[in-house]
């Protein structure tokens, strides 16, 4: 008995340790100085599409388009696919200067299914690339060139640096949420493109050769689908990289129920696409043996940061309870190793990134932020999110 439960305590703990050390050597990473690109400007822009999925968007979606416009190419094109509106947000997009198209099928909902609709209306005259914008996302100026050119340069989908700002007055769960954001779409991406490896897709600010497009099928209703499209682009040997010079910006939710939708959608499809992605992609990079491969499973199986903390705290706990219990201390270095590796890497990604959106006092605060997120955690088991859900703005 003692024998299979120390046993059990060390499973744990050492599943626990993979993410752990693959964090700290991504965080580590990114650390390094920020690797410059070589300027574009001499290079012809291929000719691009972008794809901005809409729902019910009228009132930002001018202001969004403008960000765009602005800077727009003449090898460039903007289609909105004005997606089952129930508001005049396909008129504010004409008006605003976009081409527009209109989708009503509310037996497919989801903005996959938007997504391939605005695909298929580009088939006639294909773009070389397709590049994926959100409504409620400004464009940082020379993003869309740098993000082009990097796309038709390397042949392999590329992501932007997609970054959230708080919404006015923030509360701290609110700079504890953009710091998690900031790490998962910043501080992580970073680190692998130092390390050479690639990155997972984000949703916003996707470019995407349009005949890798062709070859895969985007409509679905899945509540993380840009991390889908990830997965099944790095089983084809196309994984994404990131780009950091190109940046696009967001906005977190202002009421509580947004913010809640929100997060659930995210941590709910990022919990399902680790346990249907997460083994057919070591396998796949065993069997090509190929360590960029195996960097882009194990980035995936990092769980939502407030989930992976409250795992590592319960694996340190029961393992401390053990070593009290009975003396044995195997499992509870192995798990205290965990815990203060992913807490030394949290630690230097706000050292390094992290200052200006949360202070360290409000920081302190995080173990009181993942205990609020565990009745989302006990949906998935019990009453997971399946349907996709527009965020309230």
């Amino acid at each position: 008995m003692i024998g299979a439960i120390t046993f059990t305590l060390l499973i744990l703990g050492f599943l626990t340790m993979i993410p752990a050390v693959f964090l700290t050597l991504q965080i580590g990473a990114a650390l390094l100085p920020i690797r410059r690109s070589a300027s574009v400007a001499s290079v012809p822009c291929p000719r691009f599409a972008i794809l901005m999925p809409a729902h019910n968007e009228e009132a930002i979606i001018a202001r969004v388009i403008a960000s765009i416009t602005s800077q727009l190419p003449p090898t460039g094109q903007l289609l909105v696919i004005a997606d089952n509106c129930s508001d005049d947000t396909a008129r504010v997009a004409s008006e605003a200067g976009a081409a527009v198209v209109i989708r009503q099928d509310m037996s497919h909902v989801g903005k996959g299914y938007a997504l391939a609709f605005g695909a298929r209306s580009l088939q006639s005259n294909p773009p070389q690339i397709v590049v994926i914008i959100d409504a409620d996302c400004e464009v940082m100026p020379g993003a869309l060139e740098i993000l082009v050119q990097h796309c038709s340069t390397t042949g392999h989908p590329v992501q932007a640096h997609y970054a959230m700002q708080a919404p006015e007055a923030p509360s701290p769960a609110d700079k504890m949420s953009r710091l998690a954001w900031t790490v998962k779409t910043f501080v992580r991406p970073l680190g692998s493109l130092h390390l050479g490896w690639p990155c997972q897709l984000m949703g916003s600010g996707m470019a995407l050769p349009f005949d890798i497009v062709r070859q895969f099928d985007l409509a679905t209703g899945h509540l993380a689908e840009d991390q889908k499209l990830g997965a099944e682009l790095a089983l084809a040997d196309k994984s994404p990289l990131f780009c950091p010079n190109a940046r696009i910006l967001s906005r977190l939710p202002k009421g509580e129920t947004g913010k809640r939708e929100q997060r659930t959608r995210w941590e709910h499809g990022h919990l399902a696409i680790i346990g249907e992605f997460f083994l057919p992609l070591v396998g796949h990079a065993i069997s090509k043996r190929s360590l960029q491969r195996l960097a882009f499973a194990l980035d995936l199986c990092v769980p939502p940061l407030a989930l992976f903390a409250m795992m590592l705290i319960l694996t340190f706990g029961s393992s401390l309870i053990w070593f009290v219990l009975t003396d044995i201390t195997s499992p509870l270095l192995v798990s205290a190793s965990a815990l203060g590796l992913f807490m030394g890497a949290i630690a230097g990604a706000w050292w390094r990134f992290g200052k200006e959106i949360i202070s360290l006092h409000e920081l302190a605060a995080g173990p009181a932020y993942c205990l609020r997120r565990i009745p989302s955690y006990i949906r998935f088991f019990v009453n997971r999110q399946v349907a996709w859900v527009r965020t309230e703005r």
